[in-house]
This record gives structure tokens, C-alpha cells and sequence, in this order.
């Protein structure tokens, strides 16, 4: 016999009513677009200074795991690639939506 799968923790199930924020609840939570933005910029900037902190001592010769820096360069270098990805894609929408308009 089986059972059931659960709905995923955070995630309500098709058909099921939304959860809807406490009045006033969204403007001081700090999960609204701009900030979540910030932080995804942020991380970008600080994966790239780990990067840049590891070829710095790789340089010097006081790394003692070179793989770090390839973990971290790659790391850096995909989270530039996502971010640049996702500005072109808000571009295009922009675009797409201030086309509507006309």
C-alpha cells in the first residue's frame, strides 16, 4: 500500500488558497524586489573578492589549496554569468512591456 506525498514545506498545494501577508507586513519585511535584488548583487560582489582574496594568494605563494581558488573562480564566474542573464532577461521584458503600451 502507499501513501500520499505531502506538499513541500513553504509551497501550498494547487487549488489551495495563497497565504496573503499581514497588513503592512510586506513593506517592512524586507523580501520585496529591490532588496532581494541588492542581496543577489551583493553576493555576486563578495563570491568575486573571495576569488580575487584566493588569486592574490596564489600569487604570493601563501595558498596552501589550489583548488580553492579553482572552486572559487568558477563560482565567481558562474554567478557573474547568472546575473548577467537575468539583467538581459529584465531588459527584454521591459522592453516587451513598454511595447505593449504603444
Amino acid at each position: 500500500m502507499t501513501s500520499a506525498i505531502g506538499p513541500i514545506s513553504g509551497i501550498a498545494p494547487i487549488g489551495a488558497p495563497a497565504a496573503t501577508p499581514a497588513a503592512g507586513a510586506a513593506t517592512g519585511a524586507g523580501n520585496d524586489f529591490a532588496s532581494v535584488l541588492g542581496k543577489g548583487l551583493d553576493s555576486v560582489s563578495n563570491t568575486q573578492a573571495h576569488a580575487d582574496d584566493l588569486a592574490v594568494q596564489a600569487a604570493t605563494g601563501t595558498l596552501t589549496d589550489p583548488a580553492q581558488l579553482t572552486i572559487a573562480a568558477t563560482q565567481a564566474g558562474l554567478a557573474t554569468q547568472l546575473a548577467t542573464t537575468l539583467q538581459a532577461k529584465a531588459v527584454a521584458a521591459f522592453n516587451t512591456i513598454m511595447g505593449m503600451q504603444a
